[in-house]
C-alpha cells in the first residue's frame, strides 16, 4: 500500500512528493533511498518480483514506475480517489484474485522501515503456515511495543493457536492515552496493531461482503469488467462512491467477535513507522546533543532537535534551541516543538484554507 499522501511530514512530503517517494533511508554508502524503494527491496528478498504488487494513488503512479522499475507492468493498482485501507486492499484483493483465485497475499505499508529483514521474512512464512492451519483466517502482524506510544492502535492476544508465535486476536483497541498505553505494555499481552496483514485473497473478500457490502459490490462490479480500458472506465465510475473506510474499523474489528476468526502473529523486529517528524528523525545521522539532522546547518548550544533542510543553497542555524522541529523547503519554513509534531497535520489543514493547494 503506497497512497497515502504523509500530511504530518509536510512541508516535505507534499500532495505531488508523497513521503514514501522521497529520499529519507541512508544508504550503507551515505547516499540515501526512498520508503518505497525500501518496501520492494524487503519484499523481494522473500518472493520474486513479479509477485508483489503496489497500490498506490492515480497521480503518484509515473512516479512509482520511475522509482521501481523490477515492478511489473501489469503489477500496479492506480486508485483515481483515495477510499481509505478497506477499498485499497478489497482492489488489490479483487485483481489479485482475478489472476490467482487462491492466491494469499501479504499485505504490507510503503511507509516503514524493519530491519532485520531475515526476521520480517521469517514472520511472514510463519502467517502463511497459520494460514495453512486455518485457511479462513485473517492474520495480523503485532509488534511488540518498546514503548506505550498513544499514536497506535493495540491488538489484544488471545488464546495460542497450534502454530508457534501465533495467537488469535482476543480484540483490537484504538489508539489509547498514555496512562492505558502503559498499562498495555504493563500487561504484556497487547501488541501494536502494525497495519500488515496476511490472508487469501478470497477470504478478506468475502469478510467485506460480510462487514462491508456496499465495497464488496462494487469491488465486483469492477473486476467483472474486461481488462483494460472498460476496466478503467468502471474503476472510476464505481471506486469513488465506496464508503471511506479503513480496514481495521470495517473487517477486522468485527471480524475479531468471531472466536479464531482473526489471527496476530508477532512480529519481533526493529520497527518504525515512519509517520511524523520524531519517527522520521530515526533514520537520521543524530549529533552527540541528540539532534537528528539533514541538509546543511549549524547548532549551538542545541539538543533534541530535528532539522531537515532540503535546500543546498540554504543554512539553517540554530542557537540556544531544543526539543524543536525545523524543516526547510525551497519554499516553506516550518518549526513546532517536537511534543506538537502530531499537529503538522492540522497546521497543513490550515494552511491550505488561508491559501489554498500552493504550499500543500
Amino acid at each position: 500500500m503506497a497512497g497515502g499522501s504523509g500530511t504530518r511530514l509536510w512541508p516535505l512530503s507534499r500532495a505531488q512528493r508523497p513521503k514514501q517517494l522521497l529520499d529519507v533511508v541512508h544508504d550503507a554508502d551515505g547516499g540515501a533511498h526512498s520508503l518505497l524503494v525500501e518496501a520492494f527491496t524487503r519484499l523481494a528478498a522473500v518472493l520474486p518480483a513479479e509477485q508483489i504488487w503496489v497500490c498506490t494513488a492515480a497521480r503518484y503512479g509515473e512516479q512509482v514506475r520511475a522509482a521501481l522499475p523490477e515492478l511489473g507492468a501489469d503489477r500496479l493498482v492506480l486508485e483515481p480517489v483515495a477510499r481509505d485501507t478497506a477499498n485499497a486492499v478489497g482492489l488489490t484483493a479483487a485483481l489479485v484474485a482475478d489472476v490467482d483465485p487462491d492466491a494469499e497475499l501479504a499485505v504490507v505499508s510503503a511507509d516503514h522501515v524493519i530491519r532485520p529483514v531475515e526476521r520480517f521474512a521469517a514472520v511472514l512464512e510463519t502467517a502463511y503456515r497459520a494460514l495453512a492451519a486455518r485457511p479462513d483466517a485473517l492474520v495480523t502482524l503485532g509488534i511488540p511495543p518498546a514503548s506505550p506510544a498513544t499514536g497506535f492502535g493495540y491488538v489484544q492476544r488471545g488464546a495460542a493457536t497450534e502454530v508457534a508465535g501465533v495467537a488469535e486476536a482476543a480484540s483490537f483497541r484504538e489508539k489509547p492515552d498514555r496512562a492505558t498505553a502503559e498499562a498495555y505494555v504493563a500487561d504484556g499481552g497487547y501488541l501494536w496493531n502494525s497495519g500488515m496483514f496476511v490472508w487469501r485473497a478470497r477470504t478478506v473478500l468475502d469478510a467485506l461482503a460480510d462487514h462491508l457490502p456496499e465495497s464488496a459490490e462494487g469491488l465486483a462490479r469492477i473486476v467483472a469488467a474486461p481488462a483494460g480500458p472498460e476496466r478503467e472506465r468502471v474503476l472510476g465510475q464505481v471506486f469513488p462512491t465506496l464508503p471511506k473506510i479503513s480496514v481495521d474499523y470495517a473487517v477486522l474489528e468485527p471480524a475479531a467477535a468471531e472466536p479464531g476468526r482473526v489471527l496476530v502473529a508477532d512480529l519481533d523486529v526493529d520497527w518504525l513507522d515512519v509517520g511524523s517528524w520524531p519517527a522520521l528523525a530515526h533514520t537520521l545521522e543524530t549529533d552527540g546533543a541528540g539532534n537528528a539532522v539533514r541538509g546543511p546547518s549549524v547548532l549551538v548550544d542545541a539538543s533534541g532537535n530535528v532539522v531537515f533542510n532540503d535546500d543546498p543553497d540554504h543554512l539553517v542555524a540554530l542557537v540556544g534551541v531544543h526539543d524543536s522541529v525545523v524543516v526547510h523547503t525551497a519554499d516553506v519554513t516550518m518549526v513546532c516543538p517536537v511534543s506538537d509534531a502530531e499537529r503538522v497535520k492540522q497546521l497543513l489543514a490550515v494552511v491550505e484554507e488561508r491559501y489554498g493547494p500552493r504550499f500543500g
